[in-house]
């Protein structure tokens, strides 16, 4: 167990060294200057953590929604305007339900950002924006489950929905108002951030 443990910590600092700087300060300015909503998408394992970033992104003040690549092509890419921002997860970036709507994307004059492990894949070629979250190997034995790679988008895509808040100005009050149940909510409570509502 520890050792997986540490091969995920090892395989995130690898992901971070190389992650391309310039591309992320151009993917955050993306997300910033975005009017629409920030649409994220994959399937499998790259959907789960889609999914995930999209609603830490709604949680921090960026209007988002996760939107499954294979419901996608069968009607809900009728959800995504020209001025959202999609974007699309995938390890090897040729994840083929993923592929299948970009020409949709590119009709509809929808600006992308991809996050794959190959820049020269054609989900990295199609983007306006390509971020490489590269991983030596995966933490399992056969390096084969999404474990290493998982964990170094999740991690990247954490920080670019809170670098991305903090430039938008979102605060504590906001953050308030999108948390008002659960431990959070009382936690905002107690601050005074919040009020309790009357019942």
């Amino acid at each position: 167990m520890d050792q997986v443990i540490s091969d995920e910590i090892q395989a995130v600092r690898t992901a971070s060294a190389l992650l391309p700087k310039q591309n992320c300060v151009e993917a955050i300015k993306l997300i910033v200057d975005c009017s629409g909503k920030v649409v994220f998408t994959g399937v499998g394992k790259s959907g789960h953590i889609a999914e995930k970033l999209a609603a830490t992104f709604a949680s921090v003040g960026i209007p988002s929604f996760f939107m499954h690549a294979t419901e996608a092509v069968h009607g809900d890419l009728g959800m995504v305007t020209s001025e959202d921002l999609v974007i699309a997860i995938s390890n090897s970036g040729k994840t083929s339900e993923v592929l299948k709507i970009l020409p949709v994307l590119h009709a509809k004059k929808i600006k992308m950002v991809s996050i794959t492990g190959d820049d020269s894949s054609p989900l990295a070629q199609a983007a306006n924006i390509s971020l490489k979250v590269h991983v030596n190997s995966e933490a399992d034995d056969f390096n084969l489950a999404p474990t290493s790679s998982s964990t170094s988008v999740l991690v990247v895509g954490d920080a670019l929905a809170l670098t991305a808040s903090r430039l938008l100005g979102f605060d504590e009050q906001g953050f308030g108002l999108n948390h008002p149940g659960g431990a959070l909510g009382k936690k905002l409570i107690a601050k005074g951030v919040l009020k309790e509502a009357q019942s």
